[in-house]
């Protein structure tokens, strides 16, 4: 599904590169963490799904296309496959649970129909059903992060890429993101996380690929954190 063919990149008045050589398969409905020390590349990597970042060198396959090859005016419909959640949750200050939902599938052309139909059973998934007409600032961070992923699955995507989701989160509330991405997981759809949290990562068990420096040095289809 993914496929990360020799990529390195070079930031422009680096002199270190943040990728180096770096070859990886993710298959359609693994779950993946990547793992690393802040500059290791793994947010980098990341970005090169949804073609924020390009590589200076090597290819990236996303279902048999390349990437680097993407024509401006197709990156829209390119990312419409992919969500995306982070540490900081973006979510729009002024709108309420629903609209910031809504607002998603708003940018994706879709009918008020449906999204009058898919907006209330993704917040119902992401158990929110309660605070629909709810503001950000009257959220906790577990349901501002929990509003940010259903935003990001309200289009169906066929990846998840999260980018330290828990990061500004308590032990409990991480803990249920990470049973929500868990759950999204089984539903088919793929996730790619990137995590500090050695706790996270050994306790659920999933694919682990650690990098250092630029470099996988090491994949296990159900490893630990290791570094």
């Amino acid at each position: 599904m993914i496929i990360y063919n020799k990529v390195s990149k070079i930031y422009k008045n680096d002199t270190k590169p943040v990728l180096q050589n770096v070859n990886l398969e993710i298959k359609e409905g693994e779950f993946v963490t990547f793992v690393g020390y802040s500059g290791a590349g793994k947010s980098t990597l990341l970005k090169m799904i949804y073609a924020e970042e390009m590589p200076t060198s090597g290819e990236v396959y996303f279902h048999k296309k390349k990437i680097n090859d993407l024509k401006k005016r197709y990156l829209p419909k390119h990312r419409q496959q992919i969500g995306t959640v982070f540490q900081d949750y973006k979510l729009l200050t002024q709108k309420n649970v629903w609209q910031n939902v809504a607002f998603a599938m708003e940018v994706a052309g879709k009918t008020q129909a449906e999204i009058e139909e898919d907006v209330p059973q993704i917040i119902d998934i992401v158990g929110l059903k309660s605070k629909i007409d709810k503001y950000p600032e009257e959220l906790s961070g577990g349901e501002q992060q929990r509003v940010a992923l259903a935003r990001a699955l309200v289009n169906r995507p066929k990846v998840l890429v999260a980018d330290e989701p828990t990061g500004n989160l308590d032990p409990i509330s991480t803990w249920e993101i990470m049973q929500l991405l868990l759950k999204i997981n089984e539903f088919g759809t793929t996730i790619m996380l990137a995590t500090h949290d050695k706790g996270v990562v050994d306790r659920i068990s999933k694919r682990v690929i650690s990098m250092d420096k630029g470099k996988v040095i090491r994949d296990d289809l159900k490893g630990k954190y290791c570094i």
